[in-house]
């Protein structure tokens, strides 16, 4: 079998597995302001943005020559070593993309694909040059490049501050209490912001469609000659926007008088439409671009029979490309099935989300040194500001900005909050489809996911979203983004220069190698990925359940549970050391870790959770701290039992005797009994058993110290060694810290439900 025909069915095949990954990677960019703001359901949201990818993938063929000449100049490489080429950078996208995927970090699928392509020509070239001498000039296309880098920092910058301008302008002008506001203000809102949506849909949409070269005459002079319709639409640049502004604000004023439509929730879902489009549009050749031209190579190699693949040059992809509609098509309904399924694109969608989000509440992102300064240096500048600005406009400017009212009611909704308010939502939307026309009319490189992103980071800190309590944590979230874009770059070039060199070196070998690298780096992302789905969902799940069953049985709940599973790996732990087993041991360790996390995660929830008690349990408040403190200090005297022991196991010290063995055993089976108990009193409410679970509290106290003086024996006779024995006291010494807290507990909880 024709071993570049198995080349070609390789490469669609991960243009299929690359469609899925990158819408994956790209909804983000779409679906943010809709799914934020909850403007609609889920399922609204998803058919809006789906019809949006369909009706752009047939408008794209405009970016498809990035692939065949953007980069590279292919009438200097021959047929065999452009295939090898774009699998190189098809292999390297899908892992690269699917790692961010994973880690729920947006990146840029246009940059990846460019930077990729660039790495694999190098690689390519040089080793041309080593065989035939020659420069590199010859064979890339540097300038494009560099263009790129260029639109990167523009956007980055450019969209955040117009984003934070136009955020600022918009809440004066509507306050967070803005339904009285919208009376008089929407349909003028509504007229700009889908004015400015439909010149974006035009711009983005024309560009390469089958329509762009129709012949227009109107609103030119008399005899004058026809011109294409894409021309004509940028000399009519100004009527076509008049007439829009004033025909849509007069639209949505008389639908809002008549049927009281809610033009926000309208200019969300068109923008969402308009993204989806142009996403679809403008990055649908970041996936299939690279195998159309490998096709449209081996379609030229096919042309010329009996030629030797390592002497055709690849002249025939100079040309223009003409993508078939047949490809398209089908390439914009795998995007939709992605869409609908996806969990990883929830998982990216939610990054965003959590970095724009207005309320405050666990942050995904620690703080850096760099996010404390830039803090420090805004409240610095802010508070030195106020004190030239007159107090009675510091006062008008405060009221637009004051959230209380619009607090209470999202507290009142609960679960069903939304992250920010539509005025946020189209604003983003709005500014984003601005900027990517404006950019696109001058034919700038910019990265869709790079203005979406940063328009947001820019609405939210404008928004006030960034408070004192979360604004470090959220610019932490945002340089860690930024720098993971330009890491695509950097890792994008490096990993397909070393693929395509893989691939030079081995031949056909090197493919099934690297293929297999590919399916393995999917595979190991996919149960990671199901770790992080299930964390997720244990989150969302002990949050419904504090909605549903209330406060304290949730807590009741909360408690129990992680008694319970504090109880069991405390003997997985004794069981793997006993047995010497490192394995088991590794495997509770990582347990313990994850019942370390809940607990934090519960402290962490402790602001959210205790506003929702009644006003007059604030005594109630005080015990629920009380609670999650004394069941953080247990979990803590788990991981100090468990990771010594681990270590111990690692480094490979003496084991335990059998006397010791003995010892901790027992101390185990005393330290369940009493944890059983406690539980029972917990879920029965029962609370008249403290006395007596106090009463085995001593007991445990004065096995502890038996057991202690019999290793301080041992130890005086020569009987354990010194590492064993440190081991022993360590446990026996946590097992002491667990046994006085999970008492305290006990007590803190009754007072908790009783009070």
């Amino acid at each position: 079998m024709d071993i570049y025909l198995i080349m070609v069915v390789v490469l669609f095949a991960l243009a299929i597995a690359d469609l899925v990954i990158g819408v994956s990677n790209d909804a983000v960019n779409f679906l943010n302001s809709a799914i934020g703001s909850k403007v609609a359901t889920f399922k609204t949201i998803m058919i809006v943005a789906a019809l949006g990818i369909v009706i752009g993938a047939t408008f794209s063929s405009g970016m498809m020559e990035v692939a065949r000449k953007g980069i590279m100049n292919p009438q200097h490489f021959f047929f065999s070593e452009i295939m090898l080429i774009f699998l190189a950078v098809m292999i390297t996208d899908i892992i690269l993309l699917d790692t961010f995927n994973t880690l729920g970090m947006p990146t840029s699928t246009t940059v990846s694909i460019v930077f990729e392509l660039l790495g694999a020509s190098v690689a390519i070239a040089m080793f041309k040059i080593m065989a035939n001498g020659g420069s590199m000039d010859t064979y890339i296309n540097s300038a494009t490049a560099l263009k790129i880098i260029s639109g990167i920092l523009l956007s980055v910058v450019v969209s955040f501050v117009f984003g934070a301008i136009a955020m600022y302008f918009s809440r004066l002008a509507f306050s967070f209490n803005y339904e009285n506001r919208v009376k008089y203000l929407s349909a003028i809102w509504g007229g700009i912001a889908i004015t400015a949506i439909t010149y974006f849909i035009v711009i983005k949409g024309l560009k390469g469609s089958t329509f762009a070269d129709y012949p227009m005459t109107l609103g030119l002079e008399v005899g004058a000659d026809p011109i294409i319709l894409k021309k004509w639409v940028q000399k009519m640049v100004l009527p076509i926007v008049g007439i829009s502004f004033i025909g849509w604000t007069a639209l949505l004023q008389v639908l809002y008088m008549i049927f009281k439509l809610d033009v926000l929730k309208l200019t969300v879902l068109v923008g969402t439409f308009a993204l989806a489009m142009a996403f679809s549009g403008n990055d649908l050749v970041n996936f299939i671009g690279v195998p159309l031209a490998g096709y449209a190579a081996y379609t030229d190699f096919l042309a010329h029979p009996g030629v030797d693949p390592g002497n055709l040059l690849m002249d025939s992809l100079t040309g223009k490309s003409v993508a078939p509609a047949s490809f398209l098509v089908m390439a914009g309904l795998i995007m939709v099935v992605t869409l609908w399924t996806s969990k990883k694109a929830r998982n990216v969608i939610k990054t965003s989300l959590d970095l724009s989000r207005q309320d405050e509440g666990d942050e995904k992102f620690g703080a850096s040194p760099i996010a404390r300064s830039m803090v420090r240096a805004s409240i610095k500048g802010s508070e030195t500001m106020s004190k030239f600005v007159p107090t009675i406009v510091r006062n008008a400017l405060a009221r637009q900005f004051d959230q209380t009212e619009s607090r209470v009611k999202l507290e009142a909704m609960g679960a069903d909050a939304p992250a920010f308010d539509m005025v946020r939502a189209s604003v983003n939307l709005v500014m984003a489809s601005i900027l990517i026309s404006m950019a696109t009319s001058q034919k700038l490189p910019l990265s869709t996911t790079y203005v979406t992103f940063m328009v947001a980071m820019g609405t939210s800190l404008a928004d006030k979203a960034w408070g004192r309590e979360s604004a470090v944590f959220r610019i932490t979230g945002v340089l860690s983004v930024i720098l993971g874009w330009f890491f695509t770059a950097i890792i994008a070039f490096t990993a397909a220069f070393v693929v395509a060199s893989i691939l030079h070196i081995l031949g056909i070998f090197g493919v099934a190698l690297m293929v297999a690298v590919a399916i393995f780096v999917l595979y190991k992302t996919q149960i990671l990925q199901k770790k992080n789905i299930e964390s997720n969902e244990k989150s969302d799940l002990k949050r419904a359940n504090i909605e549903e069953v209330g406060v304290v049985k949730s807590m009741n709940d909360a408690v129990v549970d992680s008694l319970g599973h504090i109880k069991s790996e405390m003997s997985n732990v004794l069981a793997a050391l006993n047995n010497d087993d490192r394995r088991s041991l590794k495997k509770a360790n990582e347990r313990v870790l994850e019942i370390n996390k809940e607990a934090k995660a519960l402290k962490k929830s402790m602001h959210s959770t205790i506003s929702k008690l009644r006003m007059e349990t604030e005594d109630s408040g005080l015990y629920y701290v009380q609670v999650l403190d004394y069941l953080r200090e247990m979990a803590h005297s788990l991981s100090y039992i468990s990771q010594p022991a681990y270590e111990h196991i690692l480094n490979n010290h003496k084991k335990m005797t059998d006397d010791q063995k003995n010892d901790l055993n027992e101390l185990n089976s005393r330290m369940r009994l009493l944890i059983d108990r406690v539980i029972e009193a917990i879920n029965e409410n029962n609370f008249d058993e403290v006395n007596a679970i106090l009463a085995d509290q001593q007991k445990g106290a004065d096995f502890i110290k038996d057991i202690s003086k019999r290793q301080v024996k041992r130890i005086k006779k020569g009987e354990a060694s010194t590492k064993a024995s440190l081991l022993y006291f360590t446990i026996v010494h946590e097992y002491q810290n667990v046994l006085l807290q999970i008492v305290n507990l006990l007590k803190s909880q009754r007072d908790f439900i009783t009070k």
